[in-house]
C-alpha cells in the first residue's frame, strides 16, 4: 500500500521543480492534497490544472483543499468549493481541513461528505487534527488523527488501532521533523498507515517538500 500523502501548498509555476519530485515519487504516494488559493480560488489556475492532469495519469488521487473552520463555514460554501475543485482540477477526493472531532457537528460532516460523493469525489479525507468521535470514521476513507511538530509527536502514545472503527485508515501529519527521523517507523508504531513528515515549521510548513522527496538539479 501506497503510504505517503502529500499536502503541498506551492505554485507550480514558482517550484516546479519540487512539483517534478512529487510525480516522480507517484507509486510511493497514498495521494496529493491540491491547494491552489487556501481552497479552489475565484478562477481555475492552468498550472495546477496541468499538474493535477499529470499526477491523475500517474495514478496519483488528487485531493482538492476546502477549510471546513470547524463547521463554522456554511455547507453552499464548502460544496461550492468542492465543485470548483471538481471541476477545474478534476480532483477525485476531497481533503476538509479543520473538521470538528465532536458527535456535535457529525450531521454537518455527514451531509459535506453525502455531497463530495455526488460530486464525483469517492476518497474523503477529514482532518480533525486530533482523534475524534469514533462515528467519523463511516465518513470518510481517511482520518488524520495527528498534526503536529515532531517534537510533540515523539510523546504521543503507540499501540493505537491501525484502522479506525468503521473502516477509515488513520494519518498523521507531522511537521519541523529533523532529517534522520524515521517517521515512518513511527506512524506505524502508533496506528498510522497513511503519513506525511516535512521539515518545514511555523505557519506554514506545509510549503516544503516531505523527507524524502528531494527535487532533482
Amino acid at each position: 500500500m501506497s503510504t505517503l500523502l502529500v499536502p503541498y501548498y506551492e505554485h507550480p509555476a514558482v517550484r516546479p521543480a519540487d512539483w517534478a519530485a512529487v510525480l516522480a515519487a507517484a507509486p510511493r504516494l497514498y495521494g496529493v492534497v491540491l491547494n491552489p488559493a487556501s481552497g479552489p480560488g475565484d478562477r481555475p489556475d492552468a498550472a495546477f490544472a496541468e499538474t493535477a492532469a499529470g499526477l491523475r495519469t500517474a495514478g496519483v488521487t488528487v485531493l482538492g483543499y476546502v477549510d471546513t473552520g470547524y463547521a463554522r463555514r456554511p455547507h453552499e460554501d464548502v460544496v461550492r468549493d468542492l465543485a470548483r475543485h471538481r471541476a477545474w482540477y478534476g480532483t477525485e477526493g476531497a481533503f476538509l481541513d479543520q473538521v470538528s472531532s465532536g458527535i456535535g457537528k457529525f450531521g454537518h460532516y455527514e451531509r459535506l461528505a453525502t455531497a463530495a460523493r455526488a460530486l464525483g469525489c469517492p476518497t474523503l479525507a477529514l482532518n480533525h487534527g486530533t482523534r475524534p468521535h469514533p462515528g467519523y470514521a463511516a465518513l470518510a476513507e481517511l482520518l488524520v488523527t495527528f498534526e503536529g511538530p515532531w517534537s510533540a509527536y515523539r510523546r504521543t502514545p503507540a499501540q493505537v488501532p491501525a484502522r479506525a472503527p468503521g473502516g477509515a485508515l488513520e494519518c498523521h501529519l507531522v511537521y519541523g521533523v529533523p532529517a534522520g527521523a524515521d517517521v515512518a517507523a513511527a506512524a506505524r508504531e502508533r496506528g498510522a498507515r497513511v503519513h506525511c513528515a516535512v521539515p518545514g515549521d511555523g505557519a506554514h510548513p506545509w510549503g516544503t517538500l516531505p523527507h524524502g522527496l528531494a527535487p532533482a538539479h
